[in-house]
């Protein structure tokens, strides 16, 4: 018998997209009960001594099951991450124990192993596709990484790692966004000269909205940045910098300090790794990714800082020289950074970030980019009209089409930072595209989200280059998901691609927002509707590699205390990490940030984000993305048959092979390193020029 759903649950129902508007709080406990329920009650079926160990009697319907159950977690997990309230909140942390356990249940369960060992071992392997064989392949491996192995009180302890660990990853998160919205500075005219005129009113608007004269900054990107970049106050700049970089740690409000936090989530990664057999976690996390060892990454990173030091010291004594000379600071302290870099680009380069700015127009900008997509992939990209039952009146859906009108996909746009929402950008899927047993497709779904200033004074928002970059990336994601040819859910978009490789889709995207043939047509000047003019293009390209050294140095250096903390550490507790941190730093950084500087207490990215023993992944893929785009460069950006031989090699085949297959079908060789050093400026001729 069928478990029935709750009705009138928008949690419960997939005929169509998700009903954000309609989700309550109090819908989620019995939503996500029922269905953890139809999951077990299928896993049962499955594992039943009377089911044939076949694709279609084990695989199929466990699929559908989790898929359910999946998706409706994914609602949930999506509006805790874009609509924050206190209610949503404890009805969220109050599942996520439950939706914890079953998963860990599901990856242990030894009925379910037994059935999928039969599977492989059995001649209806030999007559599945290649992509089924790798999917079978790939779970019994995630099997083991599950604690299926294990018995008795380990396994057990494996499941009380696995729910303690979610519980703290979401605490982590709550604290940084708690310790963000948490702080505000009021200040009068006196303390806002050289903040650009957008930020400005923003700031005021923010200010009356309290109730407030003046103007109101914030430690959200939009506020905080233009104030470090462009305040001419110093004091001002000390403030929010300060006050930025102690976020969520215990130079700030205790409440919400990461400390021990990230101390215990180390020790259980430790303890989990040991448990399955591993020396760390580390090893662990390379276990499905492109790298084999951690070794092998440590001496990647450690090679990249080599090259990058001498362009980054270079960097930094430049600064450090126009900061005593053209500025007067007889010292350069961290809070002047960012100030100072960008009175050197307009010295250098005579170029502003503010001029900048005020050609890319949101509107525009959208518009270019669905001109490249188009033009590159054959799709057609059309807004959805209409009531479509969002979370928030700033999110748009659109549908990709192909050239027969027939949808391929479906992707939700919410662009603007504003409370409530967790900072950064980031693209996840709603649902994958997925042939059923009954021959009808499921079309891909994602959501894109940045945190982008929002239009002020009735114009429209204004980016800067990087935002642009930030928008074409996360479009790379999707375009991942949204363009896959793969039947199977498993594996099809970014579902099954290594870890190491999934960024490869997204920094490619990024490539053409250097490129003029595609940047004229995502520029129109808010004020005369003028597209950027070439000689602005040229100083930009001339600045391009501005202190590439030194940024190629910074993230060498999240990335190795990223490994670091998953390797080489054995004590876990917040001075031991701090003292790591400071160890890492001294090793790889020219620029020592200030000893009150707890920037680990809010890296997400590996607390809360996925990318434990990870992170090194972006510069990982940045040399597969680089190398990729090599070939755009040399047959032509906008070539419809480079667009359609990426998306075939790359694109299309999501994890349904491996990624440096998909890459050598797409370059017909191995990849290098060269072309990252050269879009980074970091070649002998660069050294040379300096």
């Amino acid at each position: 018998m069928t478990l029935a759903l709750p009705a009138n649950n928008p949690l419960c129902d997939f005929r169509d997209l998700p009903d954000y508007a309609a989700v309550k709080p109090e819908h989620i406990e019995p939503a996500l009960d029922a269905l953890i329920q139809a999951a077990e009650q299928t896993l049962d079926q499955v594992t039943a001594p009377a089911t044939a160990p076949t694709w279609a009697a084990v695989v199929e319907p466990l699929e559908r099951a989790t898929e359910h159950l999946g998706r409706a977690w994914g609602v949930v997990g999506h509006l805790n991450a874009v609509a924050d309230t206190p209610a949503l909140r404890a009805a969220y942390n109050a599942m996520l124990p439950k939706v914890t356990e079953f998963w860990t249940r599901l990856g242990q369960n030894e009925g379910l192993l037994r059935q999928y060992r039969a599977l492989h071992d059995s001649a209806e392997f030999s007559r599945l596709s290649p992509t089924r064989q790798r999917i079978i392949e790939h779970a019994l491996r995630d099997f083991r990484l599950s604690g299926a192995l294990l018995e008795g009180p380990a396994r057990s302890r494996y499941a009380e790692i696995q729910e303690r660990l979610a519980a703290l990853s979401q605490t982590f998160s709550e604290h940084v966004l708690d310790a963000t919205a948490a702080y505000a500075e009021y200040v009068g005219e006196e303390q806002t000269a050289g903040i650009p005129a957008d930020a400005l009113q923003a700031a005021r608007e923010a200010a009356e909205r309290d109730g407030k004269p003046g103007y109101k900054f914030t430690l959200h990107y939009p506020s905080y940045m233009p104030v470090l970049q462009h305040g001419e106050h110093r004091p001002l700049r000390e403030r929010l910098y300060r006050a930025y970089v102690t976020r969520a740690s215990e130079l700030g409000d205790e409440k919400f300090d990461n400390s021990a936090v990230m101390a215990e989530i180390l020790a259980l990664r430790d303890e989990e790794a040991r448990l399955l057999g591993y020396a760390n976690y580390a090893e662990v996390s390379l276990v499905p990714k492109m790298a084999d060892t951690p070794e092998q990454v440590l001496h990647f990173l450690r090679d990249l800082a080599a090259r990058a030091r001498p362009f980054a010291q270079r960097d930094l004594d430049t600064l450090r020289t126009f900061a005593q000379t053209a500025l007067g600071l007889a010292s350069l302290e961290a809070w002047d950074i960012a100030w100072a870099s960008e009175k050197l680009r307009q010295s250098h380069y005579a170029l502003s970030e503010q001029e900048v700015r005020q050609y890319f127009t949101l509107p525009t900008v959208i518009a270019g980019l669905f001109r490249v997509i188009e033009t590159l992939f054959g799709v057609k990209l059309q807004r959805v009209e209409g009531d479509i039952h969002a979370w928030h009146p700033d999110a748009e859906l659109y549908r990709i089409e192909n050239t027969e009108g027939r949808s391929v996909g479906l992707f939700y746009l919410d662009l603007y930072a504003r409370d409530g929402k967790r900072s950064g950008a980031w693209m996840d899927h709603v649902r994958s595209r997925w042939l059923h047993a009954d021959g009808t497709l499921q079309t891909p779904v994602a959501t894109l989200t940045c945190n982008f200033p929002s239009p002020v004074g009735g114009k429209p928002a204004l980016l800067s280059h990087d935002d642009v970059q930030t928008l074409f990336h996360e479009f790379g994601h999707g375009l991942h998901h949204m363009l896959t040819q793969v039947d199977d859910i498993a594996v099809s978009g970014i579902s099954g691609v290594e870890w190491d490789a999934v960024e490869l889709p997204s920094q490619l995207m990024e490539n053409f927002c250097w490129e003029w043939e595609v940047l004229r047509f995502l520029t129109h000047h808010v004020e005369t509707g003028q597209a950027m003019p070439r000689a602005l293009f040229d100083k930009m390209l001339a600045a391009k590699n501005f202190q590439s050294g030194m940024q190629t140095l910074r993230q060498v250096e999240f990335s190795l205390l990223d490994m670091r903390l998953h390797h080489d550490l054995r004590t876990y507790t917040p001075e031991a990490i701090e003292a790591l941190v400071a160890e890492n730093r001294d090793e790889v950084a020219v620029l020592k940030p200030p000893s009150f500087n707890r920037f680990v207490n809010s890296f997400s990215h590996i607390f809360a984000g996925g990318y434990a023993a990870g992170y090194y992944s972006y510069k990982w893929a940045e040399v597969l993305s680089a190398d990729a785009f090599e070939r755009f460069e040399q047959e032509g950006p906008l070539s419809p048959q480079v667009g359609k031989s990426y998306q075939q090699a790359i694109l299309a085949v999501g994890g349904s092979r491996d990624a440096i297959d998909s890459f050598k079908a797409f370059r017909g060789r191995e990849p290098r390193i060269d072309a990252l050093l050269r879009h980074s400026g970091m070649t002998a001729e660069a050294a040379e020029v300096a």
